[in-house]
Formats: C-alpha cells, sequence, structure tokens
C-alpha cells in the first residue's frame, strides 16, 4: 500500500487544534502567555496512538504562501534504516498531509504515522511549502524529539510517552512526589564530564556503561583503581551540552536527496560524526539530544544514563544539564526563521528574547530537554540574555528571563519538580574591567530562590593557577569566597579554564615547581592537590572539577566543523601543542595519525608549523593565498603538504579531529597516580560528610595566610561545625619550601589546645606523619579535625 493511503488527514482534530490556538491568543492576559500554552502543543507529539503537529511560522506569512500550499511532508524507509552504519542509502515513500493554518501557527494531524522507540525506527517530517513557481522548500521542526540525523533533516516522530514508561529510575522520582512540585537544593560537589572524550567509546551509551559498571563494583564491595575513582565521590554528574551541534559548513550533508518524486526519494545518509565541545548549538532542536553522542540513535540512552545515576548504589547521584540559550552559532540563520534571531554578536547570533513566541519556544525546549529527568540546570553565559530597549537606547540583560528558566516545573514519572539552578554570569563580561567588577552574584541577588547558584570567581574562564602570584593575587576574591561564596561553584578544573591554561604563553612567569615539562606543570596545575584542598576543605560553595583535568589528560577548544575560520581557528589553539604534547606522546603509532599522513611526521615538524602559522594569519589579515604562499617560500622547507588555501583547511580538520582523539580520558589512564587519585577522592569524600562546609564562614571561623610570605604562598583555615567538629587544614598553594614548621603550633586564632587528628596528607607526605614538624613542599597540604 502506498504511504498516502496509509495515513489518514484528521481534519477535525487539526481545526480543533487551530481554533483552540485563536481562542488562546484571544483570552490570555498576554501574548507570551498565550505563546506560552500554544507552545505546549507545538513540534511532532504521539497522543492517544496518533501523530499530532504544530509549528509556528511566521515566514510562511513574510513569503505570503497561500494556506493550500502547505503541507507536512511524512517520509517512511522501504527498507530497513540503520542508524549504527556509518553510510547508507535509503529509498524514502513520501506522502504529503494538509495543515490547518491561523496566523502564524500550523497544526495537523494523521492517524497511520509509525512513531519511533527504543526498538523501532518511526516516519520522518517536515513542514514543507510550496512557491509561485513549484519549487518545495523545507522547515525543520525546532522542537523534534528525535534528530537521527542533526538538526538540518526532517526530524523523527519519536513515543516520548513510550520511552518515559519504560525509565528504570521511577522509585526514585516517585520519591519526591507531593502535593507541590519538590524542589531541588544544590549538590555537594560536581563531576563535568564532556561526553565525546569520557569514554573510549564516546557516546551517552558508553558513559552509562561506566557508571554501571562502578555501581556493581561498589555493590560487590570491590576495590576501586584510580581509572574508577577519578569518577567517584560525586553527588552529581554534570554533562556538557548534549543538544544537537553545528554541522559541517562545506559539508558532506548527513541528508543528502535525489530529486525525487511526490512518492518517493532516495536519500544517501551518514551518520553524524562532528566533533565540537558542545557550546556551538544552532537552538534548533535543543530539545533532542545529539545523534553524535547516541551510539544507537535512539534519546532513550540519555534516561538510561539519568537511570543508573540515581539508582547508584550507596546513593543516587544527580545529573545536571548545561544547557546554552544565550546564543546561537550563526548556522542558526538556515535552520530556524529570521524571527528567532536579533542580530548578531561575538559568538553568531543573539536570541531575540522580547518576541513572545520565541521566548515561549525556547523555555520549551528547555522543558522539554530537562523531562528527560536531570535534577539540576546550568545555564551557560547567562550574561549574554540581553534586550535592546529602545527608550533608553541600551542593552539590558533580561534577569526575567532568566528567571523564567529557574520557574519552570519539570514533571518525570508522574513527579513535578523543579530543578536546582546555575547560571554562569561574570557580567559585566565582556567589559575591559569584568575580572575587578564583576561580583558573580547578579543572578543570586536578582531570582526569587535562595539555592539559587553562579560560578564563582575562582571557576570563571579566565583563571591560570601555574603562574606565579596567582594564588596571592587572588586573595582579595578568595576573601570574598569566605563572606559570600555559599551560592557559588567553586574550583578552578572546568573546560573553560583548561583550554585557557593552554593559550598561555610558555614566556610568562611559570610555577616550574609544578613539574619538568609544559605537560607536567599544566596536568599538576589543575589537577593539584593543594588546590584541591582550598576547594574542598577551606572554601564554602558547591565544589566541580573536571573529568579531562582529574585524568590529567588533555583538553582544548574542539569543533571540526569550520570552513571558512577553521585555519584561524588552529593559529590560535597551535599554543596548545607547547603544553599538551610531548615528542613521546606524538610519535605513538595511533596518536596524530590525520597529520602524520599529511608529512608532519615528528612533533618538530608540527611545531615549526604552528609557529609559522599563527604571525601569518595575523600579518596577511587572515589571507589564506598569502599564508599558503609564505608558508612554501620558507627555508628550509616546512613539513606538510604543498600549502594551498585546501591544503590548509585540510591541515586545519586533520588538527581538530586528532586533538579530539587525543584529548580521549581513556588514553590518560594508564598514567594516573594511585596516590594522587586516592587522595582527590578522600577530599571528596570528606566534604560529603560534612556538608556544612558549603556554608559561608562565621565569626569564629579563620582564613589567612602565613607570614612573612618568604618567597611562598601558605594559607591557614580553620571552621566550625555545627555539631562542635573543627576542620583546620594548611595548604601550600605555591613558591618554595617551608622552614621546618609545626601546623598545629601556628599563629592561627582557635587552633590552641589538644586532640587534633590528622584526617587527609596530600601525595608526598607519608602515612606515618601524624603531628609535628614538617617541610611543606610547592601543592602539599594537610587537614586536621577536632572533635567538640
Amino acid at each position: 500500500m502506498p504511504l498516502k493511503d496509509d495515513l489518514t488527514f484528521l481534519e477535525t482534530i487539526a481545526r480543533a487544534r487551530a481554533e483552540a490556538a485563536e481562542e488562546t491568543m484571544i483570552q490570555s492576559a498576554t501574548r507570551f502567555d498565550a505563546e506560552q500554552q500554544i507552545a505546549r502543543g507545538l513540534g511532532g507529539q504521539v497522543i492517544d496512538g496518533r501523530a499530532e503537529f504544530g509549528f509556528w511560522v511566521p515566514e510562511l506569512q513574510d513569503h505570503r504562501v497561500p494556506s493550500g500550499d502547505i503541507f507536512l511532508e511524512v517520509l517512511r524507509a522501504e527498507e530497513p534504516l540503520d542508524l549504527t552504519r556509518a553510510a547508507q542509502s535509503i529509498a524514502f515513500e513520501r506522502a504529503y498531509i494538509p495543515v490547518v493554518r491561523t496566523e502564524a501557527h500550523c497544526f495537523t494531524a494523521v492517524d497511520g504515522m509509525r512513531a519511533g522507540t527504543r526498538d523501532s525506527i518511526g516516519d520522518f517530517y517536515a513542514l514543507t511549502w510550496r512557491d509561485s513557481e513549484g519549487s518545495w522548500h523545507r522547515i525543520f521542526d525546532p522542537l523534534a524529539s528525535s534528530l537521527p540525523f542533526g538538526a538540518f533533516a526532517p526530524a523523527e516522530l519519536y513515543d516520548l510517552h513510550a520511552m518515559q514508561d519504560a525509565r528504570g529510575d521511577k522509585a526514585y522520582w516517585q520519591s519526591f512526589a507531593g502535593s507541590e512540585p519538590h524542589k531541588f537544593g544544590p549538590a555537594v560537589n560536581i563531576l563535568q564530564i564532556h561526553i565525546p572524550t569520557a569514554t573510549a567509546g564516546g557516546t551517552i551509551a558508553a558513559l552509562t556503561r561506566q557508571f554501571e559498571r562502578l555501581a556493581e563494583r561498589v555493590a560487590r564491595d570491590l576495590p576501586l583503581d584510580p581509572a574508577d575513582q577519578i569518577f567517584m565521590g560525586y553527588d552529581s554528574v554534570q554533562l556538557l551540552p548534549v543538544e544537537p551541534t553545528t554541522v559541517y559548513e562545506k559539508g558532506p550533508d548527513f541528508w543528502d536527496e535525489d530529486q525525487g518524486t511526490d512518492d518517493q526519494v532516495t536519500v544517501s545518509l551518514l551518520r553524524p560524526d562532528t566533533t565540537n565541545w558542545g557550546y556551538d548549538v544552532v537552538i534548533s532542536g535543543m530539545a533532542a539530544v545529539n545523534p553524535v553522542l547516541l551510539e544507537t540513535g535512539r534519546p532513550d540512552e540519555l534516561v538510561d544514563l539519568a537511570a543508573v545515576l540515581h539508582n547508584f548504589p550507596g546513593g543516587p547521584k544527580r545529573l545536571v544539564f548545561d544547557v546554552v540559550y544565550g546564543h546561537s552559532d550563526n548556522q542558526g540563520l538556515d535552520a530556524l526563521n529570521s524571527h528567532f534571531f536579533a542580530g548578531p554578536n561575538m559568538y553568531g547570533q543573539n536570541l531575540d528574547y522580547q518576541n513572545p513566541a520565541v521566548r515561549a519556544i525556547l523555555l520549551e525546549m528547555q522543558r522539554r530537554k530537562v523531562d528527560f529527568g536531570a535534577d539540576g540546570v546550568r545555564v551557560d553565559g547567562a550574561q549574554d540574555f540581553k534586550f535592546w530597549d529602545p527608550s533608553e537606547q541600551v542593552l539590558k540583560h533580561d534577569d526575567a528571563y532568566l528567571q523564567s528558566m529557574a520557574d519552570i516545573v519539570q514533571e518525570v514519572a508522574g513527579t513535578q519538580y523543579r530543578p536546582w539552578f546555575v547560571f554562569e554570569d561574570g557580567r559585566p563580561w565582556p567589559d575591559e574591567d569584568w575580572e575587578l567588577s564583576s561580583t558573580y552574584r547578579s543572578v543570586i541577588e536578582q531570582q526569587r530562590d535562595d539555592d539559587v547558584f553562579q560560578w564563582g570567581p575562582l571557576t570563571f574562564a579566565h583563571n591560570t593557577p601555574f603562574l606565579y602570584t596567582f594564588w596571592l593575587g587572588k586573595y582579595w576574591r578568595i576573601r570574598e569566597c569566605l563572606s559570600v561564596g555559599s551560592n557559588w561553584i567553586s574550583g578552578t578544573s572546568n573546560h573553560d579554564t583548561l583550554r585557557r591554561g593552554t593559550q598561555v604563553s610558555p614566556e610568562m612567569n611559570i610555577n616550574t615547581r609544578l613539574g619538568n615539562t609544559g605537560m607536567e606543570i599544566l596536568d599538576k596545575a589543575y589537577d593539584n592537590p593543594a588546590a584541591h584542598a582550598l576547594t574542598y576543605v577551606a572554601l564554602p560553595g558547591v565544589p566541580m572539577d573536571f573529568l579531562n583535568a582529574m585524568a590529567r589528560g588533555s583538553w582544548g577548544f574542539i569543533r571540526n566543523q569550520d570552513d571558512k575560520y577553521g585555519v584561524k581557528v588552529v593559529a590560535e589553539e597551535a599554543i596548545s601543542l607547547k603544553w599538551q604534547v610531548d615528542s613521546y606522546s606524538y610519535s605513538i603509532p595511533g596518536n596524530f595519525t590525520r597529520l602524520k599522513e599529511l608529512g608532519f611526521e615528528t612533533r618538530a615538524d608540527l611545531a615549526r608549523f604552528c609557529e609559522f602559522l599563527p604571525a601569518l594569519v595575523k600579518v596577511t589579515e587572515y589571507d589564506l593565498d598569502d599564508i599558503a604562499r609564505l608558508l612554501n617560500a620558507t627555508d628550509p622547507k616546512l613539513a606538510g603538504p604543498r600549502y594551498t588555501p585546501e591544503t590548509l583547511k585540510e591541515v586545519a580538520r586533520a588538527w581538530m579531529d586528532d586533538m579530539h582523539e587525543y584529548c580521549n580520558v581513556s588514553l590518560a589512564l594508564s598514567g594516573l597516580d594511585p596516590v594522587q587519585c586516592a587522595f582527590t577522592h578522600a577530599l571528596r569524600e570528606f566534604r560529603n560528610a560534612r556538608p556544612w562546609l558549603r556554608d559561608n564562614y562565621g565569626p569564629r571561623d579563620h582564613f589567612g595566610y602565613v607570614e612573612p610570605l618568604e618567597g611562598r604562598t601558605l594559607f591557614t583555615s580553620l571552621r566550625h561545625g555545627p555539631d562542635g567538629e573543627q576542620v583546620y587544614s594548611v595548604i601550600h598553594m605555591e613558591g618554595k619550601p617551608t622552614s621546618d614548621i609545626d601546623p598545629l603550633r601556628l599563629d592561627v586564632p582557635g587552633l590552641e589546645g589538644f586532640g587534633w587528628e590528622c584526617a587527609l596528607r596530600s601525595p608526598g607526605i607519608g602515612s606515618d606523619y601524624l603531628s609535628g614538624p614538617i617541610v611543606l613542599h610547592d601543592s602539599m597540604s594537610l587537614v586536621f579535625t577536632r572533635k567538640g
């Protein structure tokens, strides 16, 4: 039976949807209220066995498209479609279903469509319209639930109800059920994870298997090796964004059609394989999961990860989503209608939060995504949510929108709840004086809930803890942490700070006591025993660690989709070679295979190229022809191909793909230091057992540094728990070794008396040390406790 005969247009239901939208627009208090209600029904949804669709399409009004030229296009594979294959050519049947239009919205309902599930692939769809010359144009669903081929391809109709009904953590959610929505409070600590580099598999399913394995070992009371410990001791896991990102600027497309007919089209399909750190979103498809991260192509993988975390033996681990709604990459202009955007910015495009429909759709995207089962939400770049106030002729922060984000009520397994919220907001960033003038409290002070968090000053972006005097130079910020840091995310290792560290010139005043090579220095800077002790014992707030830093793996700006500016991006990243890749690492046969094939046989070959490229990008003002000509003219000749604009782009793509593989945490596991991993794990368990350490300092608490400095920064901290316990730490942050000091005899108010026990010793201090004189070196720390 032809597809069109298998489908039935349910006109009565479609008209009822359109009439309900019209009535909502009439009776709602505000246009935004109306658009919020309508947005709940947008996208493709399975309702009582039928498929219902809603679209906000003001561009059809802009183009004056008659209603008779607008259809829902349905595509059904004529042969088995395998989402785990790299490439395939599939014939699809095609049918067109009428829609009912009301102003800027279109609705339709269809019987007979197949919805995707964990075990089956559903029909694909898009809204389509015909112009006066008979050409067809597609409008992709920005609220799609499943996008096996990315945001620039037809969506798959997906049965979210079946996915939710099958989730394995229903008991966890139902334990929070009540007469009012449950409100999640803050985490104790967070492990930040970039899924593609977190495991050898690089998918959500692979990460789920990692936590399943850990759960089984914990349940059986088996010992944890260092590769286990770097994942353990955290009560929350935060994923870098899992939304669809940009695609290859110059192709290949993941969905590429022949001309086809009204009834059939053949599509060349490629499994999405882009590499990205997650923040280059196009906004369209934010309610779906990035198909690059899905081993099976099924969004159920994200629910499975939530379930294994929530069911973890010994206590559930929370799941935190990192969402990006402060900007869109410029590719978003090809995925969404122009009404979504408010003009260019440093990342691509501003979003038009003042448009009621846009505002409502963005919030609905967020609601649907968090319903996968997140306990918390981290909002990227909250300082970027701005709008133009024409009356005052200034850009203003849209704090009301940020409040709306935090107000959304989610529902999972019948339980309504509101997640814990963390905002990254460094306003007035990017003003020149932002490091001096940012309070990191702008959102905290305006939100209604007292458990809203922001990234603190030691966490936000530009921190380089391997430069001499960093810690003393940041002392004024540390003092702020003591008094107002209880609602800050703390810690110096995250996806931003580690990347910034790789951009520092080795000619600066580097703390060479951290290691003998650039790699050793960078690794220890962001996995520093002293910094961890400061974060987990001395400072208030919620500590966060980045998995790649804890594994002492590599990291950088990972994005292989650029064509126009790909060479420029590599020129900016080239300095990271000095910090992250030595000759031995480069020589390993499995590393940097693409660059080696292009002629960079040794690290020295690549390093010489990387010395020339940034300078030439600058002096030529990024003229690829001139850059290629000058590279070819070097004497002695550079390694690599004969340079042309195209071969430069090949080198840039090879760099990104090779670096992405090199950053995989699995490559670092064999080099983990058991003593360091055991110490940081013990620190996390110490913090978990004392949740009061999150609180701001009280009148009896003390924090300071030992004077005179004598070439080193030695912090001391004394904190008092509600049960009378005292926690004392002495932390050597940087510089020369101390003289033979007795930590318990330093001039710290409240330290007097007996009863202190040594609870934690950093690497380099023997387990037989209990108290008494000791020489502390750079990065050493001691933690003592005394019962009240």
